[in-house]
C-alpha cells in the first residue's frame, strides 16, 4: 500500500497522528542544552569575563538547527558586557562540547541574549519595599 501524504485522511478513515510529540521533542532538546551549558559554564570554561552567570531559557527553532540561549548575569553592566563578549567568543568551544555530549544528529547553532528579567524583578520588589516603608511611615488619615 502506498504512503500517503501528510496531513490527508487514509482509506481507513483515520487521520495520521498530530505533530503534538514535535513540540515536546522541541521543549526536551531545550531543557537538555540549558543544563549541559549551565554545566559546562560552572565546571569547564575558565574565563575571567565569564561573571556570575546563568543560563536562563534555550529556545531551539523548529528544524533544530538555532538556539537563542538567555543568560542572567549578576553585576554591573560592564560585567554584563564582558559576559556577553566570553559567550561570544566562546560560542564554537561551547557547540563543539555539545557535540561530544548530546546524542543530537544536528547541534543548533548558538546565540547568547541577555534576559534581564531578574535584575528587573528585583527593581519592582525593591520599588514597593520603598512604597511599604512610607506608608506604613505615614500617619493614617
Amino acid at each position: 500500500m502506498p504512503a500517503q501524504p501528510r496531513g490527508e485522511v487514509s482509506e481507513g478513515g483515520r487521520s495520521p497522528p498530530p505533530r503534538v510529540m514535535q513540540g515536546k521533542r522541541i521543549d526536551r532538546v531545550n531543557q537538555l542544552i540549558r543544563e549541559e551549558i549551565s554545566v559546562l559554564l560552572q565546571r569547564e570554561l575558565k574565563d575571567p569575563r565569564l561573571g556570575f552567570v546563568t543560563v536562563t531559557d534555550v529556545e531551539v527553532s523548529k528544524d533544530l538547527r538555532t538556539a537563542k540561549v538567555y543568560v542572567s548575569v549578576f553585576g554591573t553592566e560592564e560585567e554584563w558586557r564582558a559576559t556577553l563578549a566570553a559567550l561570544e567568543n566562546a560560542k564554537g568551544f561551547i557547540r563543539s562540547w555539545l557535540k561530544q555530549h548530546l546524542t543530537l544528529r544536528i547541534i543548533p547553532v548558538l546565540s547568547f541574549r541577555p534576559d534581564r528579567s531578574m535584575a528587573h524583578a528585583a527593581s519592582i520588589q525593591h520599588l514597593l519595599a520603598e512604597l511599604k516603608a512610607r506608608e506604613s511611615g505615614s500617619p493614617n488619615d
